[in-house]
């Protein structure tokens, strides 16, 4: 298998891993981040709490194969991302510590402001979670400031704020809509009664600003300057940053559609997913609304991915030192085992996910908590 073949599959590797994390932790943010307007009672937030307590955990397996895969095929783009967004990343890890935390310690007492304090945490942690996401995104594509020294040595020329721009702050908007309709979704199928009801609200709310935000999105990238590689790079040569010439021109980032019109495919199943799920929620069939968000979620995510295509990390400092699939990877060597050793073991990560949902299936009721009380959260 030659360089350039091993180095798209690892790119099509990273997105569909990142594709994975959002839909399968995604819906777990986006459940906690409702919790506050869902559950207006201590029952009704036990319910809706431990609709994603049995799977919130393995779902974070995505996200650790998300970032072994970058450290492992894209071991440039680790390191500036990591160094680059380190206080962003920090931040990130603290939501994600709230969680367990906020899970298991909720139920010890049972005092209520001792419990609203956690289900505030809870929430807000979660918000905060799919908006840093979003932000993240929107970065990648106004460039990130870094650059490389003759050595290849990064310097980070930016702060925490300077990653708060209007068009990563609406990519941020784009990303909360998408993960509460999403876990709006499974509420649906996990819940009944008032929770599911009001569930149902927030899914509607949240496809109709997903859609409203993709579409500003798209017309606001049409008018920036995206990247362009000038000349020739050889997707065989050697991973280094500096040896490539790279220029921004208006409207760069659609460049990739302009040209292969099968792209076009990733937004069209975004926009069809967010009205499969609000037409479906509205018929009341669950599983379809579910299904529909989860293709919502995963058409954004590969219209981002394509659009920036073949850049991981542009840079804003210096547009030529961007890092691109073909000069930021691992050896060939080291993609070929790693391909080896995903072809064997993400097929048990997918049957073994899929045999914890068959056994958790049914829906969480006040009842089941009731029944249950000294054993769930």
């Amino acid at each position: 298998m030659d360089y350039e073949t091993l180095r798209l599959i690892w790119w099509l590797f990273l997105t569909v891993l990142l594709t994975g994390f959002a839909v399968m932790d995604g819906f777990d943010l986006g459940v906690a981040a409702q919790l506050l307007y869902v559950a207006r009672d201590d029952q009704e937030r036990r319910v809706t709490l431990n609709s994603i307590g049995p799977v919130w955990d393995g779902n974070q397996v995505w996200f650790i194969l998300g970032g072994g895969a970058a450290f492992a095929a894209f071991p440039m783009l680790y390191a500036v991302a990591f160094s680059g967004f380190y206080a962003a990343m920090f931040l990130v890890l603290l939501t994600f510590i709230v969680r367990p935390v906020g899970f298991d310690f909720r139920s010890k007492l049972n005092a209520t402001a001792w419990r609203h304090t956690w289900d505030r945490l809870l929430s807000g942690a979660a918000i905060a979670a799919a908006l840093l996401f979003g932000v993240a995104v929107g970065n990648l594509f106004l460039g990130v400031p870094f650059s490389f020294d003759s050595e290849l040595r990064m310097s980070y020329a930016g702060g925490l704020l300077d990653l708060i721009k209007p068009f990563p702050l609406l990519c941020g908007v784009a990303s909360l809509a998408m993960l509460l309709m999403h876990g709006a979704a499974y509420l649906g199928i996990k819940t009944e009664g008032e929770v599911a009801d009001r569930a149902r609200r927030v899914l509607l709310a949240g496809s109709a600003v997903l859609v409203v935000a993709l579409i500003v999105g798209g017309f606001w990238v049409s008018r920036m300057d995206g990247y362009m590689i000038q000349g020739t790079l050889d997707p065989n040569g050697p991973s280094n940053p500096l040896l490539k010439s790279v220029v921004q021109v208006r409207g760069a980032w659609l460049a990739n559609y302009n040209a292969h019109g099968w792209m076009i495919l990733a937004p069209v199943l975004a926009y069809l997913g967010a009205f499969i799920a609000a037409g479906s929620a509205v018929a009341r069939n669950e599983i379809t609304a579910f299904l529909g968000s989860a293709l919502a979620v995963a058409g954004t995510i590969f219209t981002a991915g394509l659009a920036l295509f073949p850049f991981l990390l542009p840079s804003s400092l210096n547009p030529s030192h961007s890092l691109t699939i073909w000069d930021a990877s691992s050896s060939q060597h080291t993609l070929f085992i790693m391909v080896v050793a995903v072809a064997m073991f993400l097929p048990v990560v997918i049957l073994y996910t899929s045999w914890v949902f068959r056994v958790l299936r049914g829906k969480v009721t006040t009842a089941y908590v009731g029944h249950n009380d000294h054993n769930l959260y």
